[in-house]
Formats: C-alpha cells, sequence, structure tokens
C-alpha cells in the first residue's frame, strides 16, 4: 500500500512541527521527567488549540468528528518532538466515551468529553489486558479505569513509581470511585480504545524513529575520523539504510490501521502497524545509540530522550508478542 496524505494533512503536520520546535520540547520532557507540569501544561495548551484532542470524537461534543489518519499525523509529530504527557490515554478516553455514547450510554460523554477535546482536561486510562498501571496520572484531571465490566472514575491513584522512561511516570488506579458505565456496552467500548491506543502509539513510534535517524545522519555527517565524516564509511551508510527501509515499511502500515480503525473486524491492520513501527523505533534507537558512541549513553544528550522512549513505547499497551498474535492468529 502507498498512503499520501493530502495537502490539508501535510499543512497540520507542518503547523505542528513549528508549534513544536518553538516550544523546546527536549527540555519540557526533562522537565515532566522532574515533576514540574507546567511547561508541559502550556504545550498542552497550543496542541489544543491546533485542534489536536478534537480529532478523536464526534462534532456533537464538540470535536472535529473522529478522524484517525489526522489523529495519526498529529502523533508521527508529537512523537518526532517526544512531547511528554498522557497524550495517547486522553485520545483512548475520547474514543471510550465516544463508543460508549454510540451504545446507547451517552451520560459519561456528555460530561467528560467536551473538556477533553478543548484540552482543559487531560485523561490517563487503564484498559483490561494492558497492565495494573496508568500513565501520568499526577498531572491527569481524570484517571479512568475499566475493569470488572465498568468504567470507574478512580478516586485517585497510589505512589507514582519511576519508569524506563522517567519522562513516562506510572502509577496504579486508587479502587472504588464513581461507576460510569457498567454491562455488555463496556466491554466493546475497551476495545475500541484499545485500538485507538495502538494506532495512536504506532504513530508515536514512527515519529520516534524518524527523530533518531535524523538526529544520527546529522551526527555522523559532522564527526570525523581518520580525517573523513563516519558517515562516509560503507558500513554506516548499510546500518542506516536499514533504519530507514524499516520506517519507511511501517509507515504505509500505520496510517492503513488508521483507514481501517472503524473496523471492528480491523484487528489485525492495527496489530501489524503496532509491532512493525514498534519495531522499527527500536531498531532506529539501537543504530542511535551505536552510531553516537558513548555519547549516546549520557542522559545529558537530548539523543537519551527518543532513545528511552523508543524502548518504553515497545511495551506501551501491550508487548510486541501480544500484538503479534492478534496480528498473526494461530491456524486452527
Amino acid at each position: 500500500m502507498r498512503f499520501l496524505l493530502d495537502d490539508e494533512q501535510r499543512a497540520f503536520a507542518r503547523t505542528l512541527d513549528g508549534v513544536l520546535k518553538a516550544a523546546d520540547t527536549p527540555a519540557v520532557a526533562r522537565a515532566w521527567a522532574a515533576g514540574d507540569h507546567a511547561p508541559g501544561a502550556a504545550v498542552w495548551r497550543r496542541l489544543a488549540e491546533a485542534g489536536v484532542f478534537t480529532l478523536a470524537a464526534p462534532e456533537e461534543y464538540e470535536g472535529a468528528g473522529q478522524l484517525p489518519v489526522d489523529t495519526a499525523v498529529a502523533f508521527v509529530e508529537l512523537g518526532r518532538h517526544a512531547v511528554p504527557g498522557p497524550l495517547v490515554e486522553t485520545v483512548a478516553a475520547a474514543a471510550l466515551l465516544t463508543r460508549l455514547a454510540a451504545l446507547g450510554v451517552p451520560g459519561p460523554a456528555k460530561r467528560l468529553l467536551p473538556s477533553l477535546v478543548t484540552g482543559e482536561a487531560r485523561a490517563t486510562l487503564a484498559l483490561p489486558g494492558t497492565g495494573p498501571y496508568v500513565l501520568d496520572a499526577d498531572a491527569a484531571s481524570l484517571v479512568l479505569a475499566v475493569d470488572a465490566g465498568r468504567v470507574r472514575l478512580a478516586p485517585g491513584h497510589a505512589r507514582v513509581r519511576a519508569s524506563l522512561d522517567p519522562a513516562r511516570r506510572l502509577a496504579r488506579p486508587l479502587p472504588g470511585g464513581e461507576v460510569l458505565a457498567a454491562g455488555p456496552a463496556v466491554e466493546e467500548a475497551a476495545r475500541c480504545a484499545l485500538r485507538w491506543a495502538a494506532l495512536t502509539t504506532a504513530a508515536q513510534c514512527l515519529g520516534v524513529g524518524c527523530a533518531l535517524l535524523d538526529r544520527t545522519v546529522t551526527y555522523v555527517r559532522q564527526r570525523t575520523q581518520f580525517g573523513v565524516p563516519v558517515g562516509s564509511f560503507q558500513a554506516v551508510k548499510h546500518r542506516l539504510a536499514e533504519v530507514l527501509v524499516g520506517l519507511e515499511f511501517a509507515r504505509p502500515l500505520v496510517f492503513g490501521a488508521a483507514v481501517s480503525l472503524g473496523d471492528e473486524e480491523a484487528w489485525g491492520d492495527v496489530a501489524a502497524a503496532k509491532v512493525c513501527a514498534a519495531e522499527s523505533a527500536y531498531r532506529s534507537a539501537r543504530a542511535a545509540l551505536q552510531l553516537h558512541g558513548a555519547i549516546g549513553y549520557t542522559s545529558e544528550y537530548d539523543i537519551s530522550l527518543w532513545l528511552l522512549k523508543a524502548r518504553a513505547l515497545r511495551g506501551a499497551w501491550g508487548g510486541t508478542s501480544q500484538w503479534r498474535a492478534r496480528a498473526v492468529p494461530p491456524p486452527t
């Protein structure tokens, strides 16, 4: 599949790129990792003004209509700039509430969706089968948990734990709280939310992988050895070419999954996108680490932000083996 964005989608990506470059997102990510959410909140407001959070909600709740392809465009840029925060979780929560409303449970959507769409609220979300932790609960105004066939608004969260990526802060939702919905619709809405979460994570991985490749290419052009740029060596060229090929194979899978996201039977497309994009980003990270030499390990160097994010996103919302099983079910 050869997927081409239209002029409006490319302009949207350029707008976000300009906004995020001006925001100095590496500094924002470092502040977020240290528990200072103020710079991240400022970026969040700018993303909301650009319409990022309207893309997963229908117009009746102040959204732009559910637009998975445009959402994927946005999350590639968010990954390219290592933007911290519960971005995927907020979009997945919007998808959860929207699906509940479509299945005849409109109350939670009427109450919570408008504030998510406008960026006034941030949500974090736990879904069945994806682990006990939620991301950035200390920075979210809504902590949602789907368990035991119900959606509940948790009363808070337990102690925030350190994670592999310091900009991804994990915590368990507290038990109890208000039950927003229960019954058969919850299970279907949770599956819909998981597809949105996997798609946006895959798009984020694609952006992270591209950022690592761009920065590594720049580095090997500047660093010299034996009087010539390191990037002129054939082995280095081959390594980077393999990374590029992997990312370019992942790109149509991500946007193809976005096209088919509304199809309940399209789990295979989303799963293939998640696996391919996550593995491509991880290979990009390994190549970046090797070709940057020892400085790639240092947390003071900006590339470490993307290195850690590539590894963390690989396991987000389920690991590679879990999603590979969805992409290629075992023969019956």
